[in-house]
Order: C-alpha cells, then structure tokens, then sequence
C-alpha cells in the first residue's frame, strides 16, 4: 500500500536532490547510470536512459555506439548484444521522428 507513496519520495529525492548536485554532470551521472543498469540487466531501465540521453543531447548517436562498444567490454558479450540492439533500435525510431 505505501509502494506508491515510497516511489514518488524516492523519485523526488533523486531528481530534487541527487541529480540536481553540481560536482558531476547529468552527461556523467547518465553515463554511470547506463552503465550501472546493464551491468545489472536492467533492460526496461536502459531502454529509458538511452532514449533520455539521446532526447536530451546528453549523449549523440556517435557516443551512444561508443558506450555499447566500452560496456560490452565490460558487462559481457551478451549484455553488449542486447544493449547494441537497445541502442540501433532507438536511433532508428528517432531518426524517423
């Protein structure tokens, strides 16, 4: 019954508090997030970062490619699969917008 009301407060701390801080960018901060979410498999959580960070010009088409090549490297070669089609299926879908 609270899961709701424990999501919109965790929502609000992140984007008015951890998000907002001014040490790292939000470029940086999607960068670790992205990374975080499929090392851990995430895939609908990445889905979301990548087309935030493409929609908001955190990350270009050239540097999302780059992150798959890098995070592949590092979360495997099956992650890296899913995550390079996550990624051509997003800039296929924005291109045509």
């Amino acid at each position: 019954m609270n899961e709701p009301i424990n999501f919109a407060m965790t929502v609000e701390h992140l984007f008015a508090e951890v998000w907002a801080r001014e040490a790292i960018s939000d470029r940086d901060r999607r960068l670790l997030l992205i990374g975080l979410l499929v090392g851990q498999g995430l895939d609908q959580a990445v889905e979301v970062q990548l087309e935030t960070a493409l929609r908001t010009g955190d990350l270009s088409v050239e540097e999302l490619r780059e992150t798959v090549v890098f995070l592949t490297h590092y979360a495997g070669w099956a992650r890296g699969a899913r995550l390079n089609g996550q990624v051509e299926e997003l800039i296929d879908r924005v291109l045509m917008d």
